[in-house]
């Protein structure tokens, strides 16, 4: 499949998931997916700055709406890291965790290692339903190691 089919497709999936939960496709819905799938862990900064790419005229806030939106109706997931604003990424709903670089601050994905979801059972959950369970390591990528050593 050439990059453009395959970013067509992309959009039509995003554009049924937006109206299977009411919402309506709009140019600036899809910069932002777009803008997020292209730069997956980014600020709402960044992702301001790629959907500028497709809307030049997209206000900040208008990105803070609809990374919101997004958010809450699952289409991106919001990623909340110590010493960091929030960041975002369009893989979701796989269990996945982060690896933080506490050298350079870089995050990379971490699949689950063990078992079904949530990866992790926990030893006195108080009668709750675990149902996610958000790992994040931190420690140094190998840039950063290869820099200290």
């Amino acid at each position: 499949m050439t990059g453009t089919a395959a970013a067509e497709e992309t959009t039509a999936a995003w554009s049924a998931e937006l109206r299977t939960h009411g919402r309506r496709v709009t140019k600036q819905r899809l910069a932002v997916l777009r803008a997020v799938d292209a730069a997956p862990h980014s600020v709402a900064d960044d992702v301001a700055a790629g959907a500028r790419n497709d809307l030049p005229d997209i206000s900040l806030q208008s990105v803070y709406v609809v990374l919101a939106d997004l958010v809450e109706i699952g289409l991106l997931r919001k990623i909340e890291t110590p010493d960091s604003p929030a960041r975002y990424e369009t893989r979701v709903n796989d269990n996945h965790h982060h690896a933080v670089c506490t050298g350079c601050g870089r995050i990379e994905d971490v699949d689950c290692a063990v078992g079904h979801a949530p990866c992790l059972t926990p030893g006195n959950p108080t009668g709750m339903t675990i149902q996610i369970a958000d790992v994040l390591y931190r420690g140094l990528c190998t840039d950063c190691a290869e820099a200290a050593s």
